[in-house]
């Protein structure tokens, strides 16, 4: 068995805020060097029900699948298959679980498993993963918090943070 990737952190909001980020305004936060086109103006989408599909979406309408929602229990659980560049065989399964803690505070814990599935390109493949969370979420945590946006207007210039208006 390959070791399951595990983060937990802690964000500045209350859970329904933490979860409703993650699942109904992914587009807010979520970098442009992660997604499979790096678009300007791209939508991410999590369709917001068990069976649901994980997509990005261009301005020109075109969808590249990311991966398939199997568990749909806002605001406490989230778990998908994950299978962005890759196909759908190879899926990995990630779980997010969204705890309050006191008042307006959320752990966030995430499971990314299943790296066994894809044989010998299961480490690596892991180890892809591991950067490709570290570069996402500093950008989700930034967000809820509150105090900051991520501004995505401006083709070719990296995100920053700014004030939130």
């Amino acid at each position: 068995m390959i070791e399951p990737l595990r983060m937990a952190f802690e964000v500045q909001c209350p859970v329904e805020h933490a979860f409703d980020l993650w699942t109904q305004r992914p587009s807010s936060w979520w970098p442009l060097d992660h997604t499979v086109t790096a678009e300007p103006g791209l939508q991410v989408v999590f369709e917001g029900r068990l069976g649901g599909r994980i997509f990005e979406r261009t301005p020109s309408g075109r969808e590249v699948e990311w991966g398939e929602i199997t568990v749909w229990d806002p605001p406490r659980r989230l778990c998908y298959l994950w299978y962005i560049r890759t196909d759908r065989a190879d899926a990995t399964e990630v779980e997010i679980r969204f705890d309050q803690r006191g008042t307006g505070q959320t752990r966030v814990e995430i499971e990314h498993r299943g790296w066994e599935r894809l044989g010998s390109r299961g480490p690596g493949w892991r180890d892809a993963n591991r950067s490709g969370w570290d570069g996402v979420l500093p950008d989700y945590i930034t967000v809820c918090s509150g105090v900051a946006t991520i501004d995505r207007r401006w083709p070719g210039i990296p995100p920053a943070a700014v004030d939130a208006p």
